[in-house]
Protein backbone atom coordinates (compact mmCIF):
# COMPACT_ATOMS: atom_id res chain seq x y z
CA UNK A 1 0.00 0.00 0.00
CA UNK A 2 1.29 3.83 -0.60
CA UNK A 3 1.54 5.94 2.24
CA UNK A 4 3.39 9.44 3.39
CA UNK A 5 6.40 9.47 4.78
CA UNK A 6 5.59 9.97 8.68
CA UNK A 7 2.46 8.42 8.56
CA UNK A 8 1.33 6.14 10.97
CA UNK A 9 0.45 2.29 10.05
CA UNK A 10 -3.23 3.10 10.46
CA UNK A 11 -3.19 6.25 8.61
CA UNK A 12 -2.21 4.01 5.49
CA UNK A 13 -4.84 1.41 6.00
CA UNK A 14 -7.31 4.27 6.32
CA UNK A 15 -6.15 6.25 3.81
CA UNK A 16 -6.36 2.98 1.53
CA UNK A 17 -10.13 2.01 2.33
CA UNK A 18 -8.87 -0.50 5.31
CA UNK A 19 -11.41 0.98 8.03
CA UNK A 20 -11.02 -2.45 10.13
CA UNK A 21 -8.31 -4.77 10.40
CA UNK A 22 -8.72 -6.52 14.03
CA UNK A 23 -11.24 -8.75 15.12
CA UNK A 24 -12.04 -9.46 18.63
CA UNK A 25 -12.72 -13.46 19.62
CA UNK A 26 -16.39 -12.92 19.23
CA UNK A 27 -15.59 -11.70 15.65
CA UNK A 28 -16.19 -8.10 15.97
CA UNK A 29 -14.07 -5.65 13.62
CA UNK A 30 -12.03 -3.29 15.27
CA UNK A 31 -9.86 -0.77 13.63
CA UNK A 32 -8.83 3.09 14.92
CA UNK A 33 -10.93 4.19 17.92
CA UNK A 34 -8.67 6.24 20.14
CA UNK A 35 -5.91 7.29 17.88
CA UNK A 36 -3.77 7.84 20.76
CA UNK A 37 -3.20 3.98 21.78
CA UNK A 38 -4.60 3.62 24.67
CA UNK A 39 -7.79 1.11 23.53
CA UNK A 40 -5.92 -1.36 22.21
CA UNK A 41 -8.18 -1.64 19.21
CA UNK A 42 -5.75 -0.93 16.31
CA UNK A 43 -3.51 -3.74 17.09
CA UNK A 44 -1.42 -5.50 14.28
CA UNK A 45 1.21 -7.77 13.36
CA UNK A 46 4.45 -5.94 12.18
CA UNK A 47 6.86 -7.70 10.50
CA UNK A 48 6.32 -10.47 12.89
CA UNK A 49 5.83 -8.50 15.86
CA UNK A 50 2.17 -8.97 17.54
CA UNK A 51 0.01 -6.59 19.28
CA UNK A 52 1.60 -3.31 17.68
CA UNK A 53 -0.33 -0.44 17.56
CA UNK A 54 -0.77 0.91 14.26
CA UNK A 55 -2.56 4.41 15.31
CA UNK A 56 1.65 4.64 17.09
CA UNK A 57 3.77 3.63 14.78
CA UNK A 58 5.14 4.70 11.90
CA UNK A 59 4.90 3.28 8.35
CA UNK A 60 7.88 2.29 6.79
CA UNK A 61 8.77 1.05 3.42
CA UNK A 62 8.73 -2.77 2.99
CA UNK A 63 7.06 -3.17 6.83
CA UNK A 64 5.27 -6.64 6.50
CA UNK A 65 1.20 -5.90 8.35
CA UNK A 66 -1.24 -9.00 9.44
CA UNK A 67 -4.11 -8.33 10.98
CA UNK A 68 -4.89 -10.21 14.30
CA UNK A 69 -7.70 -12.00 15.83
CA UNK A 70 -8.56 -11.97 19.65
CA UNK A 71 -5.45 -12.12 20.84
CA UNK A 72 -2.74 -11.58 18.48
CA UNK A 73 -3.22 -14.41 16.56
CA UNK A 74 -2.82 -14.05 12.64
CA UNK A 75 -5.22 -13.47 9.85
Amino acid sequence: MAGLDGQTVAGVLMANGRLAWRTTRAGRPRGVFCGIGVCHDCLVTINGLPDVRACQRRAVDGDTIATETGTGAQS
